[in-house]
């Protein structure tokens, strides 16, 4: 059995999305100035970015979406137990591998990316706004976080079918 439960690390997750919300839409730069951030960003080799600096459009669109996620998520979380490992076992292979695509992204093509330690670097037209220490870390974390609900859904439902076939026994010998 699982120390936590992926209704309780889901529920955490949509929490924390609401808060990056809040923050994205009132002061981005907390953001940014985290401790996390920095370290993770340091360690890689990922430029800090000054964008985040101050509220924009596009970080008040980000916090809308963020908090849709958030809220929709925790909705999510609310089915029942059957009905919710199905949704969530589906959900949570997906966003592994988009956010685990995010992070490789973010790392991978960025200017202290070993790839380009030959060569020399030059930015390209579209995705230049990706590979900064903010995003690498978000994507990292998530998916940290989407692998440990992956693994415990697993667990959760090896448990769930024992609970089915031991009902279905005690059913069978009651006829």
């Amino acid at each position: 059995m699982a120390l936590i439960s992926a209704a309780t690390i889901i529920t955490s997750l949509s929490l924390f999305h609401i808060t990056l919300a809040f923050f994205f839409l009132t002061n981005p730069q907390t953001i940014a100035d985290q401790t996390l951030v920095f370290i993770l960003g340091e360690a890689m080799g990922l430029p800090f970015t000054r964008s985040f600096d101050t509220q924009s459009p596009a970080l008040s669109f980000l916090a809308a979406v963020l908090f849709a996620v958030g809220i929709t998520d925790l909705v999510s979380c609310s089915l029942p137990e059957q009905i919710s490992q199905y949704h969530w076992g589906s959900q949570a292979p997906v966003r592994l591998f988009l956010f685990g695509s995010l992070a490789f992204y973010s790392y991978t093509f960025s200017d202290s990316s070993p790839i380009y330690a030959a060569k020399t670097y030059s930015a390209s037209a579209w995705g230049e706004g990706l590979k900064n220490a903010v995003v690498f870390t978000w994507a990292f974390v998530e998916m940290i976080t989407w692998f440990w609900v992956f693994v415990t859904l697993r667990e959760e439902r090896r448990e769930m079918a024992m609970r089915i076939a031991e009902r279905r026994a005690a059913e069978d010998d009651r006829l």
